[in-house]
């Protein structure tokens, strides 16, 4: 019985690979196709053709869309982490009136969906004169990863030792000595899992960088790979958009492999108690 039980097992989760990894392992062998051979269904690469990979970047700017995508997000994370662990130092902390109500507003802006605040974020940007700039989208991306940045690290912060705080003070230290120097290090996991969170969102963000920016030199990957042009569906190049897909999925999957095991433990952190 405990062997058909694990065989039953290890089915299933060979089941949700195959379902999880076929969808992008179809999309690599696309990549690698042209013409009438992009509509006929093959599951082994009959010959590797790199022909769309360089199409992707002699077509349009695509080299100049990667660099916006890795300013925006890497500006979204230091700029998200910076307010989150001060802002969760003041929550986990420091006891003020309303504390609890301004936590849960904070969650609460993360539960309206994109579309629902496109309208008073795009006359927001304008009003600031950042429409079509890199900083427009910076801002707009804030809106998606501060309010969970802000709720996993004041539930870290709140697990810490109090004594630790306390011993610094008897020492003279500052709050932010103590959010720099004693806080900070203490919570690096949950740290570095919000900030991998935070570029993937950002780096994966489409209708804000869509209704945000208007040339192709200010678009970050997402509408850059959807905006490839063709008059009809055949013509679309679909070969090159396979291949742009590929490119800009790879670091993700990379960064995510590597710090799979912090992604977990910065989750988890705090959740029991012992």
């Amino acid at each position: 019985m405990k062997i058909l039980t694990r065989i039953g097992f290890w089915l299933l989760v060979a089941a949700i690979g195959l379902f999880s990894i076929f969808p992008f392992y179809y999309a690599v062998m696309s990549s690698f196709r042209s013409g009438a051979d992009l509509f006929k269904v093959a599951y082994w690469p009959e010959r590797l053709d790199f022909s769309n990979y360089v199409a992707v970047f002699e077509r349009q700017p695509f080299g100049t869309n990667i660099f916006n995508s890795v300013v925006v997000a890497g500006s979204v994370v230091a700029l998200s982490l910076a307010l989150g662990i001060t802002a969760a130092y003041a929550f986990g902390r420091i006891r003020f009136k309303g504390r609890s109500l301004l936590l849960m507003t904070i969650l609460a802006v993360s539960m309206f969906p994109q579309v629902a605040v496109l309208s008073g974020m795009f006359e927001l940007i304008r009003s600031f004169g950042l429409y079509n700039t890199l900083p427009g989208l910076i801002l707009a991306n804030l809106m998606l990863t501060l309010p969970f940045t802000v709720w996993v690290l004041t539930t870290f912060m709140r697990e810490l030792p109090k004594e630790i705080e306390e011993a610094a003070f008897v020492d003279g230290a500052t709050p932010w000595i103590v959010v720099r120097r004693v806080f900070l290090p203490l919570m690096m996991p949950a740290a570095v899992t919000t900030g991998l969170l935070a570029f993937i969102v950002s780096w994966n963000e489409f209708l804000f960088a869509l209704t945000f920016t208007l040339t192709n030199e200010q678009r970050t990957v997402p509408p850059a790979i959807a905006l490839m042009s063709g008059s009809t569906a055949y013509e679309l190049p679909w070969g090159t958009i396979m291949a742009a897909s590929v490119i800009v999925t790879l670091p993700i999957i990379a960064l995510v492999l590597i710090f799979q095991r912090k992604i977990v433990a910065g989750l988890t952190a705090g959740a029991v108690k012992g």
